[in-house]
C-alpha cells in the first residue's frame, strides 16, 4: 500500500516532466503558429519555470501546513486548466500565459511527493525513493520525445495537448480518492518522527527559509542541482532537436530519440545514484565525482560536430545517466536540517534544480538570436555550430560553478540531523 500512494503522487510528477520538455519536440510547430524566433520561444518556454520556480518555497510550507494530498490534487486541477489555456491557445500571450499555469501547478508534485516519502517509507528507502521519483517523471519526458512527436505529426499539437489535459483530470481524481497524507490515517505506524505535523507548521515561510539557511549545507546546495540540470534540460527540453537537425542532418522523430536517450539515461542515473549513495553511506564524493564526469561530457559534446552517431548516443547517454547524481542532493539536504523543515528545505532545493533551466533556456535562446547569421529554412532561424557552442558553453560555466560548491558542502554519511543539536 505505501508504495501504490507513493505511485499515484509519481504519476503527477511523470506529467510535470512530460509538460516541461514537451516543447522541445515542437520547435516548430511553435515557432510557425506563434511567427517567434529563438528568444521568444526559450521565454515561452521559460514561463513555465518562471512559476515553477517561484512555487518552491510556498510550496515546501503548504506541504508541511496543508499535507500532500490536497497540494496534489489541487495542482493536478489547475494543470487541466493550464494545459487546456495552452492547446486552445490564439497567440502567444495566452500559449504563455497557460504555460505560467502549467509550470506554478505541477511545481508542487516533486516536494508534496519527498513529503508522502517521509511519510510512508523507511529513512533508509529515502534517496532511493528520491531517485525512482526522478525515473518515472524522466519517463514522461521520454513520452514528450518520440510517442509525442508521432501523434502531433497524426494529430496535430494542439489536439495531443488537449488529450494531455484529460489525462492530467483522470490523475487528479485519482489521487484525491487514494492518497493519505500519512499512514496513521489508515490506522499503520507512521514512518515520520512526528506525523501530526511539525513545528513548521506554526511558523511563517521566511522564517522557515531563514531557518534553513542557517545550515551551511542548505545554503551551498541550494546552487548546485541547477547547474547539472540546467544544460541537460537546456538541451533535451528545449535547444536539442534543433541543434541535432542542424548540425548532424537527422528528421524531427531522429533527433527527438536522441534527446529521449538522454532523458532514458537520466531516469536509470537517479535510482542508480540513489541507491549507491545510501550503500556506500556517503554523498560528497560521489557528487564530486559525478559532477567532473559532466563537465568533460558536455565540453566534448559541443567541442566540435563531427561525431559519429554511435559517439554522439555515448556522449548523451552518459550526460543522461551521471546527471541522475542530483537526486542526491535531497537527501543530503534533509539530512542536513531538522525534520521540521522537511518541506521547507526539499522547496528550496527543487528550487534550486529548476532555476537552472529557468534561467538557461531563456538565455541559451537570446545568445542564438544574438548569434544568427540571417539564415533561414522555411521561415524559421537556422543557426550555427558556433553560435551553440557559445549559447551552451555559457550554460556549461554553472555546472564549473556547482563543482567547486559541492566541494565546501559537510558530509553527512546518510544519517538523519541529530534533532537535539
Amino acid at each position: 500500500m505505501s508504495w501504490t500512494i507513493w505511485s499515484l503522487g509519481a504519476l503527477f510528477y511523470l506529467i510535470s516532466f512530460f509538460q516541461r520538455v514537451a516543447p522541445a519536440v515542437i520547435t516548430t510547430e511553435l515557432m510557425t503558429d506563434f511567427a517567434i524566433h529563438a528568444a521568444a520561444l526559450g521565454n515561452l518556454s521559460g514561463f513555465y519555470f518562471y512559476s515553477y520556480v517561484a512555487m518552491q518555497v510556498p510550496t515546501g510550507i503548504l506541504a508541511d501546513r496543508w499535507g500532500p494530498r490536497k497540494l496534489l490534487t489541487l495542482g493536478c486541477a489547475v494543470a487541466t486548466l493550464g494545459t487546456l489555456l495552452f492547446a486552445l491557445a490564439p497567440n502567444i500571450l495566452w500559449a504563455s500565459a497557460g504555460r505560467l499555469l502549467i509550470g506554478g501547478s505541477v511545481a508542487v508534485a516533486f516536494v508534496a511527493l519527498l513529503k508522502l516519502s517521509a511519510h510512508w517509507l523507511p529513512q533508509k528507502r529515502y534517496a532511493l525513493a528520491s531517485g525512482l521519483a526522478l525515473c518515472i517523471g524522466v519517463t514522461g519526458a521520454v513520452f514528450a520525445g518520440v510517442p509525442l512527436r508521432l501523434l502531433v505529426d497524426a494529430f496535430g499539437w494542439r489536439s495531443t495537448m488537449a488529450f494531455s489535459a484529460l489525462f492530467t483530470l483522470i490523475v487528479c481524481a485519482l489521487i484525491w480518492l487514494y492518497v493519505r497524507d500519512d499512514p496513521s490515517e489508515k490506522g499503520w505506524a507512521s514512518h515520520h518522527p512526528n506525523p501530526q505535523g511539525s513545528a513548521q507548521a506554526t511558523i511563517g515561510i521566511w522564517a522557515g527559509v531563514r531557518r534553513a539557511f542557517t545550515y551551511r549545507n542548505i545554503l551551498l546546495l541550494l546552487w548546485v542541482p541547477g547547474g547539472i540540470v540546467g544544460p541537460l534540460l537546456a538541451f533535451a527540453g528545449l535547444w536539442g532537436v534543433p541543434f541535432l537537425q542542424t548540425h548532424y542532418d537527422m528528421p524531427a522523430t531522429s533527433a527527438a530519440a536522441y534527446c529521449s536517450l538522454l532523458m532514458i539515461a537520466w531516469a536509470v542515473g537517479g535510482p542508480l545514484f540513489g541507491w549507491l549513495s545510501d550503500h556506500l553511506g556517503r554523498r560528497k564524493p560521489i557528487y564530486v565525482a559525478s559532477a567532473l564526469i559532466l563537465l568533460v561530457c558536455w565540453v566534448s559534446l559541443f567541442w566540435h560536430n563531427d561525431w559519429s552517431a554511435i559517439m554522439l548516443g555515448v556522449l548523451l547517454t552518459t550526460i543522461g545517466l551521471v546527471s541522475g547524481v542530483m537526486v542526491i542532493s535531497f537527501a543530503f539536504a534533509r539530512e542536513s536540517a531538522p525534520s521540521a523543515l522537511t518541506g521547507t528545505v526539499s522547496g528550496l532545493i527543487n528550487m534550486g534544480v529548476m532555476m537552472g533551466p529557468m534561467i538557461m533556456q531563456p538565455a541559451v535562446g537570446v545568445l542564438l538570436d544574438r548569434l544568427w547569421q540571417g539564415d533561414l529554412s522555411e521561415g524559421v532561424r537556422v543557426y550555427t555550430f558556433d553560435a551553440f557552442q557559445s549559447a551552451f558553453f555559457a550554460a556549461i560555466a554553472w555546472l564549473a560553478i556547482s563543482t567547486v560548491l559541492i566541494a565546501f558542502t559537510r558530509e553527512t554519511h546518510c544519517r538523519r540531523f541529530p534533532e537535539a543539536s
